[in-house]
């Protein structure tokens, strides 16, 4: 139902400003929470962070603790394990959006394709795809880590934008595997690439293309 417009003109549905100023503000408060390192922050810390009176943070949070996402602690306020419910959904659904990309990228170069995602120091691998059509391959498993800066999946997570656009390794993490990775890019949030392992060596610069295209098909079903 549409209100009249206070200036006379046009009526505005129901709240839709008032709404998306209102959401804007409780994912802004949400993140407030999140980015306090160790000090859980106070309902007047929260309030200068998002530019908010204590009574507007006060009323932002009731909906936010229904749902779990925060808890107070007095006048401190924490986040909630309703984060973690949420969070433990992401990787389902990350495998879900790559499946398609990776399983182009397998067939076209005959490599196990893989999507790995930065975790703190470490990477890990969420979504792993082996091609259907050659003899042997390398058998990769869903939830390997190793360090963020070695190997050609984790190299590839630290490349700069205005560098290059893939990377590839040689017994890095396995004696006699190959690697090439290209970062996943675009997407807010999410540290990660998408590379190719095989256990004869890779021609990088027909490999390559083929790994940057699907990092960016990752990218795009992401977003």
């Amino acid at each position: 139902m549409a209100r009249p417009d206070p200036r006379g003109k046009l009526p505005l549905p129901a709240g839709s400003k008032e709404s998306s100023l209102t959401l804007e503000r409780g994912l802004a408060l949400l993140q407030a929470v999140a980015d306090a390192e160790s000090e859980a922050p106070s309902i007047s810390e929260l309030a200068a962070a998002i530019g908010a009176s204590r009574a507007a943070v006060y009323r932002l949070l009731v909906p936010l603790q229904s749902r779990g996402l925060v808890r107070r602690e007095g006048s401190k306020v924490r986040l909630g394990l309703g984060v973690l419910r949420l969070a433990s959904n992401v990787l389902p659904q990350l495998r879900l959006a790559a499946q398609p990309a990776l399983r182009t990228l397998a067939e076209q170069v005959g490599a196990t394709a893989h999507l790995t995602v930065a975790d703190g120091t470490e990477a890990q691998a969420v979504a792993v795809v082996e091609p259907s059509w050659t003899a042997y391959h390398v058998a990769y498993r869903v939830g390997s880590r190793h360090p963020v800066h070695r190997g050609a999946a984790g190299k590839a997570i630290g490349l700069s934008p205005e560098g290059r656009q893939w990377v590839h390794s040689t017994g890095e993490l396995q004696p006699g595997a190959f690697g090439v990775a290209a970062p996943v890019r675009g997407v807010p949030g999410l540290r990660a690439s998408v590379g190719v392992v095989a256990l004869e060596k890779l021609d990088g610069d027909v490999v390559g293309p083929h790994v940057v295209r699907a990092a960016q098909e990752v990218a795009d079903a992401l977003r």
